[in-house]
């Protein structure tokens, strides 16, 4: 439907669009026109709490692109167009109703640098980080630096006037910009810069009739003041600079082509002095005291924001400050006045501490009590010497509204960053929300604040911003708008004639339970949204590593996980295709469940949705094959065993099989674990339970007899289960849920010494379980699993898909991995001393759910040196297998696997405790990976044969 719009003459589109719109884009432009329903569900939101649907999206390969959609939308019933970068804007400014922008694709390249001018030139849909990188070998870096840099765009960032930890040194955008090329909805093209140079016909007559109220009408002594349009800008004594002015205007005055910037010295001694406080205000109270002393950042938070963090100095509250040089961080800690304080001049050990403040833009998306928290007072800042005062009133007023919020952010500049528990999904906490921003806007204005100190007014604030610059001054910004934009086409309702700041809220509609309300914690931040191979640490997202398309992110994947909950724009639910493609190249990696700020479980929600998506009757005939084959691959090993070797090279049994012709299967071990274990015999009475997962027992038989060796040499008795037992791994991966719980449930009667159920044993989900099993309450030993994703199955899939049996939580409990067993439980023995060097993988799921720093110290103490590469091998388990993944398979192997392997030292041992990591490795770089505990096994028994040979 339509509706008019507060501007004459532009109309807002929602589910329909202009007819012929798609069409004549199609016709005029080169890059890529999408008016499918997966590219509008994933632009419906940013990282704000808003939502809008457009009514596609284009990807304009250069300026003439650009200006053929701006041409063939005014055509169209000056159908609006709004510019996006990363899409990690907070107040809804990345949203549109018509046609979205996406820049990132073709329009991110460097046009040139010159690190003798220090400048660089730059086309808008640049990420942060690859400018950075570009400089960074003429010892130059761009000053602003927020904490999205992996992922945020120069466009965005000239939008947002962005600004990050350093803008006490470098300021912000704004600062830095010497040009902007920018291109208006009516097809101007203009280079901006000083003296007036670019503004557009009647924008300097304008101004010069308002000088007066320009000069008196922004607020003073705030360096962080990003609400508005900063018209001060063209005041003959600030140079008339137009690129200055437009920087911050959110994509309401024109868009950005290229622009040129500066360039700064990265520091040649960087140290990081963090300081510890008694609380938050004293903390901010300290910041501004510290200015005089040149420190490069000043940022602060306090101790509710940080959970279990490692490093950081005795206190409440801290302030992190870089310096250049160990003697400027000395004077800046005798002037602190401190109650503790750390100085790091190690990079590795900088980087842990940073990460600490760089995740806290999403971190605060919880409470600490695990509640959800939602931008929309997100950014304020007030002049630093007031900053201690503001923070005192504001946690008061939070706690008037019966709110809860973490401050952090800024000290040094005044600017506060908050996530706040606001219940935005019934009424009356939508009234709450508009009721509290009302009041902290007041607020901010009593201590001579700005509503925005970093991301802008997007919807958010815009509607508040007569209460900071008065009905006049406000005015006076819809008429540069209107000097600009006379069409009003560029991003309306954002920032001038705004929409209400509780309109189109992305919460209205979704339901309170259910996937899509846990696909809705997803706040858009995108740190999922790395730029390319290698770009960054951890597993998040390998998928979007590969190919570089937003479905295939963690964010993508959410987004259209909650359009399918509303139904509007992803209609078919359930049997949604659209959903099913994004998810389909989802390696179930649960590098999400770690990485993601939010701690959005994407390996959780495919499996939930595969399940249903097949429901049904005869659902089972839609299914791949390999769900059947590879899902189902503990069955048929329990019941063919080696015939599966036989099997696999029959003609066409690739084919029959579900799997991919460019995969050889693994092989079928001549003799499984547990056959090897039932004829050995030991009179130690067992300390562990050792677990025989299908891909130890009949595909790596010799990784459970290393791991007994070496168990039994640390003084441990091993046992097996006294039946068959299986974690559900391959049942849950390829969502089969039903099937997963009824193995589960077999292996925790198993467990519990209850009455054994077959394969072929058919449990609904109403049957009772074996009777007694419930309650039994015998502490089982450690279970130590060899295989990492096993164990993550057994720790986290295990108690989530039986949540009402004890059974499940216990037996999770008492997962234990093989460095964690070893260290916890024979502490005091010797591991055999290797010396060499190692390399190889550390599993996803154990990076994403065990972690590995008991590894590390295992692998430390038998002299193993080095580290392991992260990311995902590509494999996972029948990911790779499946026809149409080998190709992102081997890409995603390419991010951080191989080049390990390639850049290893020849005596290097190659590590991998995964089954399916060491059979990416055989099969894409001909080495053979080992568990550990193979590593291990052999140095014990060289010690022995060493030993008897000194006899």
């Amino acid at each position: 439907m339509r509706r008019a719009l507060r501007h004459p003459g532009l109309v807002e589109t929602h589910e329909e669009h202009p007819p012929g719109l798609a069409a004549a884009l199609r016709a005029a432009v080169a890059g890529e026109v999408d008016f499918s329903a997966t590219a509008r569900a994933l632009t419906t939101m940013d990282a704000s709490n808003y939502r809008r649907i457009p009514a596609g999206t284009v990807a304009p390969r250069d300026a003439d692109d650009l200006a053929a959609v701006l041409e063939v939308c005014r055509d169209h019933g000056t159908t609006p167009v709004v510019a996006r970068g990363a899409g990690t804007s907070i107040g809804g400014q990345a949203t549109g109703t018509g046609v979205v922008l996406d820049l990132t694709r073709h329009m991110g390249g460097i046009v040139s640098l010159d690190p003798e001018a220090r400048t660089a030139v730059v086309r808008p849909g640049l990420v942060l980080d690859r400018l950075r990188a570009a400089a960074r070998p003429y010892g130059l870096t761009f000053g602003p630096d927020p904490s999205t840099h992996s992922r945020c765009t120069l466009g965005g960032m000239i939008g947002n006037n962005a600004c990050g930890a350093h803008s006490v040194a470098w300021g912000t955008t704004a600062d830095n910009v010497r040009s902007l090329d920018v291109m208006t909805y009516g097809g101007a093209r203009l280079t901006l810069g000083r003296d007036g140079r670019g503004a557009p016909a009647g924008l300097l007559d304008l101004v010069d009739r308002r000088l007066a109220l320009l000069r008196t009408g922004y607020p003073a002594g705030l360096p962080r003041r990003i609400s508005g349009y900063a018209l001060d800008a063209l005041l003959p004594e600030r140079g008339v600079d137009v690129a200055r002015s437009f920087c911050g205007s959110e994509g309401t005055l024109g868009v950005v082509t290229e622009a040129t910037v500066a360039l700064v010295p990265l520091p040649a001694e960087p140290v990081l002095v963090v300081l510890g406080y008694a609380d938050e205000s004293a903390a901010a109270e300290a910041a501004a005291g510290l200015l005089p002393f040149g420190p490069l950042t000043v940022e602060g938070m306090a101790a509710d924001l940080v959970r279990g963090a490692a490093g950081l100095p005795r206190g409440a509250a801290w302030l992190f400050c870089e310096t250049d040089g160990e003697g400027a961080a000395r004077k800046l800690v005798r002037a602190a006045d401190a109650i503790d304080s750390v100085v790091v001049s190690d990079p590795a050990g900088q980087r842990a501490l940073w990460r600490i403040r760089e995740d806290a833009a999403g971190t605060a998306t919880r409470t600490p009590g695990g509640g959800e928290a939602w931008p929309g007072w997100e950014d304020c800042a007030v002049p630093p010497a007031r900053l201690g005062a503001y923070l005192r009133e504001f946690r008061a007023l939070l706690a008037d509204f019966g709110l809860r919020g973490v401050p952090y952010g800024h000290f040094g500049d005044g600017c506060v960053h908050v996530r706040i528990d606001f219940d935005l999904w019934t009424e009356k906490g939508v009234r709450d929300f508009r009721r509290f921003s009302e009041a902290v806007a007041d607020l901010v204005v009593a201590h001579g604040g700005s509503l925005s100190g970093e991301h802008g007014d997007g919807q958010a604030r815009a509607e508040l911003l007569p209460r900071m610059y008065g009905e006049e001054l406000v005015a006076l910004f819809g008429a540069v708008k209107d000097v600009w934009d006379p069409d009003g086409g560029l991003n309306p309702g954002m920032l001038v004639r705004p929409r209400l700041l509780d309109e189109g809220l992305r919460f209205t509609g979704l339901p309170l339970v259910g996937l899509g309300r846990e696909a809705a914690r997803c706040v858009g931040v995108a740190k999922c949204r790395v730029d390319g191979p290698s770009s960054g640490p951890g597993v998040m997202c390998p998928s979007y590593r590969a190919t570089g398309e937003e479905k295939h992110s963690t964010r993508g994947r959410a987004r259209l996980l909650h359009e399918m909950a509303l139904g509007e724009v992803i209609t078919d639910g359930w049997r949604s295709e659209e959903v099913r493609e994004a998810l389909d190249l989802c390696l179930s990696c649960k590098g999400c469940r770690s990485d993601c700020p939010v701690g959005v479980d994407m390996a959780a929600y495919k499996a939930e949705f595969l399940d249903r998506h097949y429901a049904g009757p005869l659902g089972f005939l839609r299914r791949p094959r390999s769900h059947w084959t590879m899902g189902r691959l503990p069955h048929w090993l329990d019941v063919f065993g080696r015939g599966l070797n036989a099997g696999m090279r029959l003609p066409f049994a690739a084919r029959l099989a579900g799997v991919t012709p460019e995969r050889a299967m693994p092989r079928v071990a001549a003799r499984s674990f547990t056959s090897w274990f039932a004829e050995r015999s030991s009179t130690r009475p067992p300390d562990v339970t050792l677990w025989p997962d299908t891909f130890t027992d009949h595909l790596a038989p010799e990784v459970g007899r290393a791991a007994v060796r070496v168990l039994e040499d640390a003084g441990l008795g091993v046992e097996l289960p006294p039946g068959r037992v299986c974690c559900g791994l391959t049942y849950v991966s390829t969502g089969q849920l039903g099937a997963a719980r009824r193995v589960m449930r077999r292996t925790l009667d198993v467990m519990a010494g209850g009455d054994v159920m077959r394969e072929g044993d058919v449990m609904g989900e109403g049957d009772v379980m074996a009777e007694g099993a419930e309650g039994a309450a015998d502490p089982l030993n450690p279970v130590v699993v060899l295989e990492p994703s096993c164990a993550a199955t057994l720790r986290t899939d295990l108690p989530e898909l039986l949540p009402d049996d004890p059974r499940a939580a216990r037996l999770a409990a008492s997962v234990r991995t093989f460095a964690e067993a070893l260290e916890t439980l024979a502490p005091h023995w010797r591991p055999p001393r290797l010396d060499r060097p190692v390399t190889g993988q550390t599993h996803c799921h154990q990076h994403a759910v065990l972690g590995d720093a008991a590894d590390r110290r295992l692998r430390e103490r038998a002299g193993l040196t080095g580290d392991l590469a992260g990311g995902c091998c590509g494999l996972a388990g029948n990911f790779g297998f499946e026809p149409g993944h080998y190709e992102v398979s081997v890409t995603c192997a390419e991010d951080q696997l191989l080049p390990a392997l390639r850049s290893a030292p020849p005596e290097a041992t190659v590590l991998a405790d995964g089954f399916s990591c060491r059979t990416q490795m055989t099969d894409l770089a001909g080495v053979r990976g080992r568990h550990l505990a193979e590593v291990l096994a052999e140095g014990v028994d060289e010690g022995e044969d060493e030993g008897e040979a000194g006899l």
